[in-house]
């Protein structure tokens, strides 16, 4: 399997500008002979969340149709959250994967709110983790902030996930923060962790990039820098099953006897 992780620099409520790079890079994976894309968080606008209204759509419309009909047209699975309208005033911060015919696999709103940048406050939270079977593997869903709830990976790999996508804006100066707990999340669930974080900066923050892709032996495969770039690998998914064989973490749990 050949991934891309697209580390961009996300220009603050600007859709058309961000889906410009989205699609030069998406492009660019495709020459690249990639399989999947994973964009950061909130690609199309950043933290622009008193806007909200203006940005966010249904599934089938705006932004999503965008990526849609940009999967197709590249052939690649296509993943990355935007805004999202969840009912009547209610936004989300929802995880879309597009297969390459532009049909959508799987939506995943995230599920923890970030109070630091005011998500409680505009946004509506997910309510379910949610899995993707992929030709190629099974695989679970979370977006930046998950990462510091281990429950939500523990149990995609309880139910058979062997990678879990995540999208992010992480901000200095968390940088080790970032890159010790995408390592522990892959090393106690024996999974690959693909994580894609935004570089550049908004009124408030200034984002590292660093994102990473990091084996279920918790080996960093591939690392960003803090500049815009796109970055691809090759991934043998077999080391799941070889982890789990060697060290049988998830038998020998015992659930039985944990506060």
């Amino acid at each position: 399997m050949n991934i891309s992780l697209a580390q961009m620099d996300i220009k603050f409520g600007n859709p058309a500008a961000n889906f410009e790079t989205v699609t030069r890079m998406t492009e660019e994976a495709k020459r690249r002979g990639s399989d999947l894309i994973l964009f950061p968080e909130l690609w199309s606008t950043a933290y622009d969340l008193t806007r909200a209204p203006r940005y966010a759509s249904s599934l089938t419309s705006g932004a999503f149709a965008d990526l849609s009909a940009l999967a197709r047209r590249t052939g690649i699975h296509i993943l990355g959250s935007t805004l999202s309208l969840l009912g009547k005033n209610k936004y989300g911060n929802t995880l879309t994967v597009f297969a390459p015919e532009g049909t959508l696999l799987a939506d995943y709103s995230k599920i923890h709110l970030f109070r630091l940048m005011d998500e409680h406050q505009y946004l509506t939270a997910g309510d379910k983790p949610v899995l993707v079977d992929f030709s190629f593997g099974r695989a679970g869903l979370a977006i930046c902030y998950d990462l510091r709830f281990p429950e939500l990976f523990r149990g995609y790999a309880l139910a058979g996930a062997e990678m879990t996508f995540l999208p992010a804006e992480w901000p200095h100066p968390r940088l080790s923060h970032w890159q010790t707990l995408v390592r522990a999340r892959a090393i106690e669930n024996q999974m690959f962790i693909f994580a894609c974080n935004r570089v550049g900066r908004d009124a408030s923050n200034e984002f590292f990039g660093h994102s990473l892709a990091v084996d279920p032996w918790g080996e960093i495969l591939a690392e960003g820098g803090e500049g815009e770039e796109l970055i691809t690998l090759t991934v043998d998914l077999s080391k799941v099953q070889e982890a789990r064989r060697k060290i049988p973490i998830l038998q020998d749990r015992r659930p039985d006897v944990y506060l």
